[in-house]
């Protein structure tokens, strides 16, 4: 596939530059505890991460993928849920394997990266700063950035307004639905990673990867 098209590229964050699930089950685990609820195996949290920490909480509660839990508890589990998660957000959280120097080879060809992810800035920064990986990229749009989230064509149409170029000219690298279809909204390049928490040969991207250097062959002019 020819990408020597593409100007920028926006990466996802858990799942895609970095395996969180150890943290964000403790935090969960945690929070159900407190709740007086029995703990959830990683597998189980694993598969209702992708919205957002306000939807992980409420499927984190229920057990459910489209659980809503009762306002107060939701409310009193997402709190202690933040501040646990924030304090242990890289305990056992680890940058991919590729991933350090597959940013390093983008940068190379100086091109922008991004990283769009539905997690909230709050704590989405941090945890990049934690990992020595905030420097590598020119934007951070969380959750909370704008008034929409991924599956939304909003946060990439964003970036390319900041960036000054097409969405046409910018790729969507993740590892889940949401990230190709706001890529599909956006008309960008949708590319998924075959490492991630969904199964990459289900999520009809553009292109599937196993290692983030691969982009640099397909990109280099």
């Amino acid at each position: 596939m020819n990408l020597k098209h593409i100007k920028a590229v926006a990466f996802d964050l858990d799942g895609t530059l970095v395996d969180s699930i150890p943290d964000l089950a403790a935090a969960a685990n945690a929070m159900r505890e407190h709740l007086g609820l029995p703990a959830l195996t990683d597998l189980r949290i694993q598969e209702h991460v992708g919205d957002g920490i306000a939807s992980l909480v409420h499927r984190a509660i229920t057990d459910e993928r489209h659980g809503q839990a009762d306002a107060a508890i939701w409310e009193q589990g997402f709190n202690f849920f933040v501040r646990y998660y924030h304090a242990h957000l890289t305990d056992n959280t680890r940058v991919y394997p590729g991933v350090r120097d597959g940013l390093g080879l983008l940068r190379a060809l100086q091109l922008p990266v991004v990283v769009i992810t539905n997690k909230s800035e709050y704590l989405a920064v941090p945890l990049l700063e934690q990992l020595d990986l905030r420097d590598a990229f020119s934007l951070v749009i969380g959750g909370d950035t704008l008034a929409e989230k991924k599956p939304s064509a909003l946060p990439l149409q964003h970036v390319c307004d900041v960036l000054d170029i097409q969405t046409s000219e910018l790729a969507m690298v993740g590892d889940s639905e949401n990230d190709i279809l706001s890529a599909r909204a956006a008309g960008s390049t949708a590319i998924a990673v075959n490492y991630g928490y969904a199964d990459a040969t289900q999520l009809q991207a553009d292109l599937v990867i196993g290692n983030l250097a691969e982009l640099y062959d397909l990109m280099k002019k």
